[in-house]
């Protein structure tokens, strides 16, 4: 193999890990995007499952109040 040869291929060489750790830092950041997205979700998941427990309560109450009179 001639130098020249032996020169291009260690420059795509370098190359490639080069954009195989980009690949990987993005991937980092986008796994941990995907976690905060997740927790997100879930935060508010549970806030409108509060909220539907306490507009349920209203209705009853207001039910309630309604067969009083």
């Amino acid at each position: 193999m001639e130098d020249a040869d032996l020169h291009a291929l260690t420059t795509k060489l370098d190359l490639l890990i080069q954009r195989v750790e980009q690949l990987k830092a993005r991937n980092r950041v986008l796994l941990a995007n995907e976690q905060a997205w997740r927790e997100e979700r879930a935060h508010l998941i549970e806030k409108n499952e509060m909220a539907r427990h306490k507009v349920e309560s209203m209705i009853s109450r207001l039910k309630a109040l309604e067969q009083d009179s």
